[in-house]
């Protein structure tokens, strides 16, 4: 959750109003912000104990009070004071939303961008102007505080979107984004001794040096690529080098009247956000509020042929539908059609229609609301508008104990036994690659048994896990260099997810499904199957569930009259079998030691058929190679969901 800092008294000054600091704290509970701090850039640094200053240092710090505002990390309209004031005074009914606009319908400037070069770094481009701004220092603080904070959190520390900022009057149009060997670009950048660099060398100098440290977490996003995104004028002076630093020939003065802003990016989407938020906080300061410039992009391809062009920035309103009905079931109010329409203007999304004989409720989403996606944003913000401190408590309809989920409680219960055998528990990834699920196993490769990612960060999380063991096995391969003398011995609990084909009938139902598995594992110096094996039974016998010799023999005394033997409690008709495991057919035949493998079959009340509860033995030697265990080792998994 982003926090702002702002002024107490500049808040105010834009507000119109006064608080005092229990009553602001009041309104911030009340449009859902919080008011995290009350300090001052004094009282900060006497606070820290990372930064020693002189007292000449000390002495030119500010007394003024600061308010620190936790904001919602996907409300960015209120990262600065000029939006956060704006929907506070919305909020309030002290002012109408404002609609923002294009002043004029022609570009006022144009970039050319060379696609078959930036493709390959940074590949989109957005841009706009504002034409007759007024800077103040308060202004000019705000403005470069907006930037920092949407680099700090949309644009994800620069990676996605880029901003940079230049006074249109010192650089002419049109202007061109490129991608060049980083020898080619030498400019000046917006350093203290105004020194001229080429960029290979300026990141270098980003890197090392003391002065530059804020600017050295982006280095690394291009200083390995061959191609540096440049953006230049009409006279190849340059304007930026994104998204590390801006050119000193443009840079923002207190002076500057005529603004170009434009925003690299690798996702266009939040490039046309992040534009349209700077644009929508600061043109409330141009000759004409809330107004701005359009700039025409277009894209140059090979031939030098223009492929595709679009105007910016989009400043999109569009409308969003929720049912009245589904927000007021949501919130636990019952507002009139007319009354839930009436509160969408104090949370900018005015002006509200009602569609489908009042039924429905249409709102209208600016530019600076790119956090409604859903009907459920639209319910939290009526809720809002509504005030949660007047919703009326009230005991619920239904009264229901909870309780814990049955698969849950014998999976603690199993957890604390198993533990108390002497075995580790782990939790190990839900992710896994296809090699480590299937090939690494020795089973044959099954998709059409697993959940598979469509755009995986990596070849360590292309799938779900469909088993446990491929985890336990590389924990027992991440701990080598500890001692196997005794033996080492590990277990899980956990899902696996498996397609589920048979259920896929209504629309809640996803085609997946979860399993709940426990997966043990013993390596030392002997292969430990008798150890494994004696996990097995210890686990039936915590789950009530006899072997078949015993629960044959038991039943047989019960029916002779005889009375019922206390050291063992077994649920009726239920027992399992221990059968040898085929060598062929089934999944997991090749997984094990030919010979060295079990399956625990599980008799049910009612069923005339055994059902396969899992499987244990020794591990193939050519398994225990892929994994790098050097120990043989035995494994146990079994499905817990069938003992229930």
């Amino acid at each position: 959750m982003p926090t702002v800092s702002v002024e107490k008294d500049l808040l105010f000054t834009h507000l119109g109003r006064t608080y005092t600091d229990e009553a602001f704290d009041e309104l911030c509970f009340e449009f859902g912000i919080e008011l995290d701090e009350i300090t001052s850039e004094l009282e900060e640094a006497q606070k820290s104990s990372t930064v020693k200053l002189s007292a000449d240092q000390i002495a030119a710090l500010s007394t003024k009070v600061l308010y620190k505002i936790d904001i919602p990390a996907n409300r960015y309209d209120l990262l600065c004071v000029e939006g956060l004031s704006r929907a506070l005074r919305i909020f309030l009914g002290d002012q109408d939303a404002p609609t923002y606009t294009l002043a004029q319908e022609e570009p006022g400037a144009t970039i050319t961008v060379k696609k078959p070069h930036t493709d390959t770094i940074r590949p989109f481009v957005v841009a706009a102007i504002l034409n007759d701004v007024v800077f103040t220092p308060e202004r000019y603080a705000s403005f470069i505080d907006l930037q920092d904070q949407l680099h700090r959190n949309l644009c994800r520390q620069r990676t996605l979107v880029a901003i940079g900022t230049h006074d249109m009057d010192t650089v002419q149009g049109p202007y061109m984004y490129d991608a060049r060997p980083p020898t080619d670009i030498e400019f000046v950048p917006l350093t203290p001794d105004n020194r001229s660099f080429n960029a290979k060398d300026l990141m270098t100098f980003y890197e090392t040096d003391a002065t530059a440290k804020h600017l050295k977490p982006y280095v690394p996003i291009i200083k390995d690529s061959p191609l540096y995104p440049v953006i230049v004028d009409a006279q190849d002076r340059v304007l930026s080098l994104p998204p590390i630093i801006n050119g000193n020939h443009s840079k923002i003065t207190l002076d500057t009247k005529n603004v170009f802003i434009e925003c690299t990016a690798t996702d266009l989407t939040k490039a046309n956000i992040v534009l349209d938020t700077v644009v929508t906080m600061f043109s409330e300061y141009c000759a004409k509020p809330f107004t701005c410039v359009p700039v025409q992009v277009q894209y140059e391809g090979d031939s030098g042929a223009i492929v595709n062009s679009y105007i910016t920035p989009t400043l999109s309103t569009r409308r969003e539908q929720a049912k009245v009905e589904f927000c007021n079931s949501l919130i636990g109010i019952q507002l009139t059609p007319a009354e839930m329409q009436a509160l969408c203007n104090k949370v900018q999304l005015g002006p509200a229609t009602l569609l489908e004989n009042d039924t429905v409720l249409e709102v209208t989403v600016p530019p600076t609301r790119s956090d409604i996606l859903h009907a459920v944003d639209i319910a939290e913000d009526i809720g809002i508008a509504y005030g949660y401190n007047n919703i009326v408590k009230r005991v619920p309809d239904t009264n229901t104990v909870g309780g814990e989920f049955p698969l849950n409680q014998v999976g603690d219960l199993l957890r604390d036994e198993i533990g108390r055998a002497g075995y580790t528990e782990v939790l190990t990834h839900g992710l896994c690659s296809i090699h480590d699920n299937f090939t690494a196993l020795q089973c044959p490769v099954r998709e059409d048994w697993a959940v598979s990612l469509s755009n995986p960060a990596n070849i360590e999380y292309q799938m779900v896990r469909t088993t446990l063991l491929p985890g336990l096995l590389k924990t027992l391969q991440h701990n080598k260099s500890s001692s196997f003398t005794n033996g080492f011995k590990l277990f899980e609990i956990s899902d696996v997810v498996v397609v589920d084909k048979e259920n896929v009938v209504t629309e809640t139902i996803v085609g997946a499904k979860n399993v709940r598995k426990l997966a043990a594992v013993y390596a030392g110096p002997t292969s430990g199957f008798e150890i494994i094996h004696g996990l097995v039974d210890r686990v039936m016998t915590l789950t009530e569930v006899a072997p078949e010799a015993e629960y044959i023999a038991t039943s047989a005394k019960k029916a002779q009259g005889a009375e019922e033997e206390k050291y063992r409690v077994s649920r009726e008709g239920w027992y399992y079998t221990i059968a040898p495991l085929p060598a062929e057919g089934a999944h997991e035949s090749k997984m094990y030691f030919a010979g060295r493998a079990a399956q625990i079959l599980l008799s049910k009340p009612g069923s005339s058929e055994k059902i396969r509860l899992g499987t244990f033995g020794i591990l193939h030697p050519l398994v225990l190679k892929h994994f790098d265990i050097g120990y043989p080792s035995s494994v146990l998994e079994l499905d817990l969901e069938e003992l229930m």
